[in-house]
């Protein structure tokens, strides 16, 4: 493992900085200095304001000299994926349309990490509008995969994960839409949580489906993962799919339950499309938990074969309603040679959005269209309550869920571009969760014959992220993947 400060998880970190063997200050010159030293290969950021950083790492450090510190987060840079807001940074989503905008707030997330003491640290990137499986979808760059910089890093989450496995932060915030956070956590061999619909709050993330969308963190560790959640997570008035719950102390418990678990393997996430390499891995992980004990059984998710289609109705009628507020007239692009206030519409749109935006824009408002809605958006969210019912009835037998995260390991840049299907194929296992509302994860389980990492996804009930969190930790604690760095 390497023994740079950029890679030690934040436990360790936090110990440093507690003994005072490490200054924030010093801590955060060891992420900056190691951003300019690859980022121009990896491409995980947007911007970065290296004075702001340094400035939140001095006043962490003199909360802690007076005795003040604020757990385990303080002083740890935490990257941010560019659709969460953070008051006077950029706000851009990786889109024309928002190039210039600067967020005139916080988030709800950034002021409870700012709480926690944590280094809010530069923009990432990520799909145009969080759009997209590959983080190619972004107007300004594609970010490279730091195990093969000639492959993605998946998507939308793209910058956030591939920051955390290059170093160039500690941990990460991303969104999670349809696997967001769990498909690049894979392709890029890190811990990825999607919490349960409602527990973080989504007050100052730009939306993409209101119904779907959920922020979480990345990490290089499940312990990581859970301090992170832990400072994020919680019931906030300012958004009303908020959810009034205890909030245990994550870190706590994955110290308190030890298993063994009820644990069950869906047979429609076994077959046609998974690559052979992502099946063994899994396999493999999968026949770990039967030999700590636990009980593996085969459950069965009946309308898994619906969910792509649901998604794709859903999320783009959320999308159409959510982006219509992008016209020209208050806030972000606005066309130079509009005519009139029709065309000035047209404009600012067309010059604004890219490709796949208006690909899903323009599928959204057809579903939602007059003749078209109890055909399309009305049946889907009837074939939504059914996928969810699927997994509620798995868990009557079993505690959490395990499957591959992502059919395949990360695929070159280019090769699915001219497919908008086969790209939206790459977020089949992760869908679901989404649309049944509940928290899933992307553990890293092994790397592919040519060197590329693989993920194990594993999905809970709604709000037991605890025990989520405890299953993922029995499996770490006994494998080194995640120790494997990229050799960039």
């Amino acid at each position: 493992m390497s023994s740079e400060l950029f890679y030690k998880p934040v436990t360790e970190l936090s110990s440093l900085l507690e003994a005072k063997t490490v200054s924030s200050v010093e801590l955060t010159q060891a992420v900056i200095a190691r951003t300019k030293a690859v980022d121009t290969k990896v491409k995980a950021f947007n911007s970065f304001d290296e004075a702001d950083a340094l400035a939140q790492a001095r006043a962490s450090d003199e909360r802690r000299a007076a005795g003040q510190a604020r757990g385990p987060l303080d002083g740890i840079p935490v990257g941010i994926k560019d659709v969460i807001a953070v008051d006077g940074q950029p706000l851009t989503a990786s889109s024309k349309m928002l190039a210039n905008f600067v967020s005139p707030y916080d988030s709800t997330v950034t002021k409870k990490l700012k709480k926690a003491g944590a280094i809010c640290w530069g923009r990432l990137n990520l799909d145009e509008f969080a759009m997209g499986s590959s983080t190619e979808n972004s107007a300004f760059h594609t970010t490279c995969n730091p195990y093969d910089l000639e492959r993605v890093p998946g998507g939308s989450s793209g910058g956030s994960a591939a920051a955390v496995a290059a170093g160039e932060a500690i941990v990460s915030l991303g969104s999670d839409t349809g696997g967001s956070i769990r498909q690049p956590a894979a392709l890029c061999n890190v811990v990825g949580f999607k919490p349960t619909y409602g527990l973080v709050s989504r007050f100052g993330l730009i939306a993409f489906a209101s119904s779907l969308d959920q922020i979480g963190p990345f990490s290089r560790s499940v312990e990581d993962a859970a301090i992170t959640l832990g400072a994020i997570a919680g019931h906030d008035p300012l958004d009303s799919t908020s959810f009034k719950t205890e909030i245990p102390n994550y870190r706590d418990e994955l110290k308190k339950r030890k298993g063994p678990w009820r644990l069950g393997i869906p047979k429609e996430y076994f077959g046609q499309g998974l690559d052979p390499e992502v099946a063994a891995a899994v396999e493999k992980a999968i026949s770990y938990y039967e030999k700590m004990g636990c009980e593996v059984k085969n459950v069965s998710l009946p309308h898994t074969e619906y969910g792509v289609g649901v998604y794709y109705i859903i999320a783009t009628a959320e999308c159409s309603s959510n982006l219509a507020r992008y016209d020209g007239i208050r806030y972000g692009h606005r066309s130079k040679d509009a005519k009139d206030i029709i065309d000035l519409y047209f404009k600012s749109r067309a010059e604004g959005f890219g490709q796949e935006v208006k690909r899903r824009i323009i599928l959204g408002t057809y579903v939602l269209s007059s003749g078209y809605y109890d055909a399309y958006y009305l049946r889907a969210q009837k074939v939504r309550t059914l996928i969810r019912q699927d997994f509620l009835n798995a868990y009557k037998e079993v505690d959490a869920i395990l499957t591959p995260t992502s059919p395949t390991p990360a695929f070159k840049k280019g090769e699915k571009a001219a497919n908008p299907l086969a790209m939206y194929l790459s977020d089949v296992y992760t869908i679901g969760v989404n649309l049944a509302g509940l928290p899933g994860m992307s553990i890293p389980c092994g790397f592919s014959k040519s060197g590329l990492p693989i993920g194990l996804q594993l999905i809970g009930q709604p709000f037991q992220e605890a025990e989520l969190l405890s299953i993922a930790n029995a499996y770490e604690k006994a494998h080194d993947w995640a120790t494997i760095t990229p050799n960039l």
